[in-house]
């Protein structure tokens, strides 16, 4: 027996949303690519989140496994992650997100100017993304969050570590692991902010 999408018709809708918005970005590095030899990102990861993943979200925050909860109560159906080489390039590619026409910031969270105490830094978004199609209201335009994650190549690095952490179980050394994971954090954010100022230095030159 067939399941019906969690998504119902707008899960052949998502896929859309995300290469619309991709296609934002790409325009930008290619701009900036075309201005100064470089592009401002590293690349891109994108997904539309599965269906799997989705429901047991929605149960998890003891919500109904309806398109109306997996497309308004919850905000990461579309997600993209930005990973940079520059600390810097996070905070430009944020201002040019703020300034699409069809997007609307709903939330910002910087955990790279504000670490969270394990050391976890990178720059989070809630977008609400006005596109032509139908949402999950029925209206068109339609409305969609997009999930939006800033990091450099170092933090990303550190966040998978601190993932596969958070997942593994029955780690016997976890508190030296910890410790270390928070050290590392720091000592990476030094070196992003190292390399930003060497950068600066062979471009003034």
């Amino acid at each position: 027996m067939n399941v019906e999408s969690i998504y119902g018709n707008c899960a052949q809708i998502l896929p859309k949303v995300l290469e619309r918005f991709c296609a934002e970005l790409e325009s930008m590095d290619r701009r900036v690519k075309s201005e100064t030899g470089e592009g401002i990102y590293e690349h891109l990861i994108a997904r539309v989140k599965s269906e799997e993943s989705m429901r047991e979200k929605c149960t998890r925050k003891g919500l109904p496994q309806t398109k109306s909860c997996a497309l308004r109560d919850i905000t990461d159906a579309v997600g993209v992650r930005v990973i940079t080489r520059f600390r810097d390039d996070i905070f430009k590619i944020v201002e040019y997100i703020r300034a699409i026409p069809d997007v609307e910031v709903v939330s910002e969270k910087d955990y790279i100017r504000n670490a969270k105490p394990n050391g976890y830094r990178s720059y989070h978004m809630i977008l609400s993304y006005t596109v032509p199609w139908e949402d999950a209201d029925g209206s068109v335009p339609g409305h969609y969050y997009v999930e939006v994650q800033l990091r450099t190549i170092a933090m990303d690095t550190w966040a998978s570590l601190e993932h596969q952490l958070k997942y593994k179980k029955d780690i016997g050394n976890q508190k030296l692991i910890v410790s270390e994971l928070k050290r590392c954090a720091d000592e990476l954010a030094g070196c992003d902010l190292s390399m930003q100022t060497i950068r600066g230095l062979i471009r003034s030159e």
